[in-house]
């Protein structure tokens, strides 16, 4: 029992890939994997931040961090960061969904074009890369040790948004329960899915929703004034979201299947 509990967190070896990789929740996670020891690929829309952000991960925590550019709003897209991968590796242990859009007007003149995008991005785009790595996913799964996708939704999947986001909140919605229905569909493959749903975290994504113009940093930024909002009185950190993250892609977390686990500083509990 001791030996079986000392690499209980572990993920050393492992490869995993985590869209929307290059900043905010996705660089986040892909730090936390890194640092425990597994091999990262990361994705995102544009191809120099996703480059440099890999890079400077890479320098950071001495690890191989890689970057394969894609846009996954559309199904060429999510091909092409499927056979990339597929070129580069025989199997994937991880899967991280983390790639994702918003879009902010009021009710009344809300957009076909801002809800579309959202949809495609934060819904479609996880059904069908995870469709599409399913052969690499196979690969990596056994009953001893499971392959995962984590799917990133929202705590405005569960509760009211309080931004007038009106298609980002029904798409976290619908996030979560697409979670439960792959996770009913793979897991007799021994493909463990599960979801996360963060709350504030400092992130360029609540940067722009907050009036700080997409900083994380720097004049004009005060996190701990949004954090004040908060039940816990602050915003998340990397350790935060980095630390679900590895429960849910190590053996601790290997008889979890299905759920959505709020990263919230209780917004979600007292709402």
């Amino acid at each position: 029992m001791d030996n079986k509990m000392k690499d209980l967190f572990s993920i050393e070896g492992k490869i995993a890939l985590v869209t929307g990789g290059s900043r905010g929740i996705g660089e986040m996670v892909a730090a936390g994997f890194l640092s425990y020891g597994a091999k990262v690929y990361i994705s995102s829309r544009k191809a120099e931040v996703c480059e440099a952000t890999a890079k400077r991960l890479a320098d950071r925590y001495g690890k191989e961090c890689l970057s394969i550019p894609a846009d996954l709003a559309g199904l060429k897209g999510i091909e092409s960061l499927a056979t990339a991968l597929s070129e580069r590796e025989g199997k994937l242990d991880i899967l991280v969904n983390n790639a994702g859009a918003t879009w902010g007007a009021p009710l009344e003149e809300f957009p076909e074009v801002g809800w579309d995008k959202v949809m495609d991005t934060n819904v479609k785009a996880i059904f069908f890369l995870t469709q599409k790595l399913l052969p690499l996913l196979r690969k990596s799964a056994s009953s001893e040790n499971p392959a995962r996708v984590i799917n990133i939704g929202s705590i405005d999947g569960i509760k009211t948004p309080m931004f007038e986001n009106f298609s980002y909140g029904p798409s976290k919605a619908a996030v979560h329960h697409l979670t439960r229905v792959l996770a009913a569909h793979l897991i007799k493959e021994h493909i463990i899915v599960n979801a996360i749903a963060p709350g504030p975290f400092p992130t360029w994504m609540l940067s722009t929703g907050v009036g700080f113009g997409g900083k994380t940093e720097g004049d004009g930024v005060n996190w701990d004034m949004v954090g004040q909002g908060n039940p816990s009185g602050r915003v998340g950190s990397m350790e935060d979201i980095a630390g679900l993250a590895l429960f849910l892609s190590s053996r601790a977390g290997a008889y979890v299947v299905g759920h959505t686990i709020p990263c919230d500083g209780g917004m979600v509990a007292v709402s």
